[in-house]
């Protein structure tokens, strides 16, 4: 089933679609630059996998502007888990939502959806579509590279590979790694809104899994799994920010793992800082995002065999 309606903006159409997703009606917004794209995108936004949604800045206006730079884009309106306090001890969720592994199949039927001949730009070859994520996005967009390396996807035997995964930011451990000493003294000096301790980020993974302990999946949290044949990736770290030190570990994990990835700490910007457009460092990121997925040159081989 599809349904859409389109806006007209900036030289970028954007187009609601309503796809038969694998629990149920899944949005997916769609932004089209006015000219042939040379690549494609499949974003997950970011939220603590509790909130978000399409039309927040980490969604909209990164997809929007990587659209202007020839990128078709497709924003995944992913089912969220229960809100949460996750900085409070002993917090309990205060609503309904989804677990794992829910948000995580949706977005890579998602992709498998964008990449194949019914997606939104059929011109553009399976092979120039990327996959990739913001925050808790990033950890579903990686995962989601996981299964789609697998071929655990619902309903798809053999779905397509992605030409590359973009992390911003990235959640991608259960348990948040240690700081470097370097890392340690910038978390030290962040104001507690800003800060992510791993008892927080315990609790946060927890409410998304629907119970503490081991994931159990590893398309739950990347980071530690076995990473051999995954595409070509980039991990853009906020400087002042304590997932750093997983969007970090995870980059060593997946070089070790015979992956080629670039890793980029943007100076001076805190979490979450595709949200914030008007700060510099955002405006730096999108230019990194968009040459990545726009310039071959930028962009590895997938030297290994699936595992």
């Amino acid at each position: 089933m599809s349904v859409s309606t389109t806006a007209q903006a900036a030289e970028v159409a954007v187009t609601d679609r309503v796809r038969a997703g694998p629990h149920g009606d899944l949005r997916v917004r769609v932004y089209t630059p006015a000219a042939a794209p040379v690549a494609g995108l499949v974003w997950a936004h970011g939220g603590a996998f509790m909130h978000g949604d399409l039309d927040m800045a980490e969604a909209d206006w990164v997809a929007r502007s990587l659209a202007a730079a020839g990128t078709v884009v497709a924003s995944v309106d992913y089912r969220l888990a229960p809100p949460l306090d996750y900085r409070a001890d002993g917090a309990r969720p205060t609503g309904d939502g989804v677990r794992f592994p829910v948000p995580s199949e949706e977005v890579a039927f998602a992709f498998t959806w964008a990449a194949g001949p019914d997606g939104p730009a059929p011109d553009l070859p399976a092979g120039r579509w990327s996959l990739g994520g913001a925050s808790a996005g990033g950890d579903l967009a990686a995962g989601a590279a996981l299964r789609l390396r697998d071929g655990a996807v619902p309903g798809h035997d053999a779905p397509p590979t992605p030409r590359s995964v973009v992390l911003a930011y990235p959640v991608t451990h259960a348990e948040l790694p240690p700081y470097s000493a370097e890392l340690a003294t910038k978390v030290a000096a962040l104001p507690a809104e800003k800060d992510f301790p791993p008892a927080a980020v315990r609790a946060m993974n927890a409410n998304y899994l629907g119970h503490d302990g081991p994931a159990g999946s590893p398309y739950a949290f990347p980071g530690g799994q076995d990473l051999r044949g995954l595409p070509p990736t980039l991990i853009v770290n906020s400087d002042h920010d304590a997932l750093r030190a997983g969007g970090e570990a995870y980059a060593a994990e997946l070089a070790a793992a015979g992956v080629d990835v670039m890793v980029v700490r943007e100076d001076g910007t805190t979490h979450g800082h595709l949200n914030r457009p008007d700060e510099p460092g955002a405006a730096r990121s999108i230019a990194r995002v968009a040459a990545w997925l726009t310039t071959d040159a930028l962009v590895g081989t997938a030297h290994e065999p699936p595992r």
